[in-house]
């Protein structure tokens, strides 16, 4: 975990970058002032919806692609100066790899680009290979590889000679579920290594198990970041009421009937408001309580929340 007084190993500042469309098809704005600091040793999760711009950010921070506008920062350097990118593990979306070599012989020769000596190579070539699951599948061709060996042998590549910095883009695409597991382990594994882990992510479930800070990013900007804590907050934002006799009873605004069986009614209730309100209805209509069980938001319902506020901005104006 980070400590407040470490100088952030990725810092954004204002970036923006524009696209031009062919011919008369105008331009496209995807980043619109982007702000991101990502401190030494944490894990942060990069989220958002699909065309948010979180593979458009991760080129830029990657040196694939320019920022139109606005700075960066990585490892201690400016975002153009070369040297930032040495101590950088880089994972593409939907990586492709040389299909004639084998996956030992790839990161073989991703191990000799990195400047790893030959023993060295040898050493870290066997355990990655191990780590991600691809030792005993690792002199079958490239060509022969599903996509999630290819993706497992992708994360390998990214952790050859130990980054201080490790960016990720949509790292669990293609994975089976024990592949998933596997990554989610490999990655809880690196800051006790040295290792920042930045990555994108539309798995939610995944970011909140392994994320110190999350980024949520809507339409180009940050439209929220900080720790889980923070976001989803420390105790309860939700409960979950049985009720019983309350089978006529309206769900209302904040609540939502999520099963009936027989008489009983299981309720989702977001926010204190609207648990008083539900409970008052509730010994109004002479209902039976049954249990009142705190929990926290998920943050997939985070996530959620912000999508549909941003929706409702969105209709307000273009409203007359």
């Amino acid at each position: 975990m980070m400590r407040s007084s470490d100088e952030p190993v990725l810092t954004a500042r204002s970036l923006c970058k524009t696209f031009r469309g062919h011919l008369s098809m105008g331009r496209t704005q995807v980043l619109r002032g982007l702000d991101l600091t990502v401190y030494p040793g944490e894990i942060y999760g990069f989220i958002g919806a699909n065309g948010a711009g979180k593979t458009t950010t991760i080129k830029i921070l990657a040196g694939l692609i320019h920022a139109s506008a606005g700075e960066f920062r990585l490892l201690g350097y400016d975002g153009a100066d070369p040297r930032s990118r040495r101590g950088l593990g880089f994972l593409p979306e939907n990586p492709n790899f040389p299909g004639y070599l084998s996956g030992r012989e790839f990161l073989d020769f991703q191990a000799r680009l990195v400047g790893l000596d030959r023993d060295r190579r040898r050493r870290d070539v066997d355990r990655l290979l191990d780590e991600v699951g691809m030792a005993g599948r690792a002199d079958t061709p490239l060509r022969k590889c599903s996509k999630g060996m290819m993706q497992r042998l992708g994360i390998a590549q990214a952790l050859l000679g130990d980054p201080v910095l490790l960016i990720l883009d949509e790292p669990m695409s293609g994975l089976d579920p024990a592949g998933r597991r596997d990554l989610r382990d490999l990655i809880l594994a690196q800051p006790a290594r040295g290792t920042t882990v930045f990555f994108s992510s539309h798995i939610l479930s995944d970011a909140e198990v392994l994320c110190d800070r999350v980024g949520i990013l809507r339409e180009g900007r940050l439209a929220l970041e900080g720790s889980l804590d923070t976001i989803l907050g420390p105790g309860a934002a939700a409960w979950d009421v049985t009720a019983t006799r309350a089978g006529g009873l309206a769900a209302g605004t904040g609540t939502t009937a999520i099963s009936r069986q027989d008489d009983r009614v299981l309720f989702r209730v977001e926010g204190e408001a609207a648990l008083a309100n539900l409970l008052d209805r509730l010994r109004a209509a002479g209902a039976g309580l049954h249990s009142v069980t705190p929990r926290r938001l998920t943050l997939e319902e985070r996530f959620l929340d912000l999508e549909e506020q941003g929706a409702r901005e969105r209709h307000e104006e273009r409203a007359p």
